[in-house]
């Protein structure tokens, strides 16, 4: 397996699985502010033109971090990536998907990327402040959520990977995370598979 990711960007997720798993993989770094994901060669094999991208063995690809993050999980049972009940599992999927299409997509790309929201740059500093806004309600519904838990489902799954990346961003920007989510993050933090990303990505803590 191939992932394609950028440094400290939202496939750090898919790269911290990747070392849970235990699995050979190849890495393929991509320089977005170059444009490095939006040209060949990497625009040929993902159009989309996003990271995380995973390129199996047999040369297809998988896009999307739920996605990945299931089919890693699914296809690695013995790494124990995806809670055993039902129930865990919905409420796993639930907390991934909203970490990533809410939390990121919505309140961190309008910090981000304020002029995919506003074509006027006199907004920009106002779509920003949403943004901040957005994330900070994420953070306490996700904070609720670990409520007397150490992972988002009970046990550690996908979705702590996906909730360790907004989080990891959100303290890097000098947000005051509630203390489950701080918690959650120092969790994460110690874990030896994601001190091995920071390490491979060039990261700093």
């Amino acid at each position: 397996m191939k992932l394609f990711y950028a440094p400290g960007a939202c496939s750090m997720g898919i790269h911290i699985l990747l070392e849970e798993i235990s699995k050979p993989y190849e890495l393929s770094k991509l320089d977005i502010r170059a444009g490095e994901n939006i040209r060949p060669p990497f625009s040929e094999l993902n159009p989309k033109g996003k990271v995380p991208t995973l390129q199996r063995d047999d040369g297809s690809v998988v896009t999307e971090f739920p996605v990945i993050a299931h089919y890693l999980a699914k296809t690695n049972p013995e790494a124990g990536l995806l809670p055993t009940s039902e129930e865990a599992e919905l409420r796993a999927a639930e907390a991934m998907d909203y970490c990533v299409a809410t939390i990121h997509m919505q309140a961190f790309t309008r910090q981000f990327r304020p002029g995919n929201f506003s074509k006027n740059e006199a907004e920009h500093d106002a779509v920003k402040a949403q943004g901040r806004e957005m994330a900070a309600k994420g953070f306490d519904l996700m904070d609720k959520a670990l409520a007397g838990k150490e992972w988002i489902a009970g046990g550690y799954s996908i979705a702590d990977s996906a909730l360790f990346y907004v989080a990891f961003w959100g303290r890097r920007a000098g947000m005051a995370l509630p203390p489950n989510v701080a918690a959650h993050l120092d969790r994460m933090l110690a874990r030896p598979a994601v001190q091995r990303m920071i390490e491979q990505e060039g990261l700093t803590a």
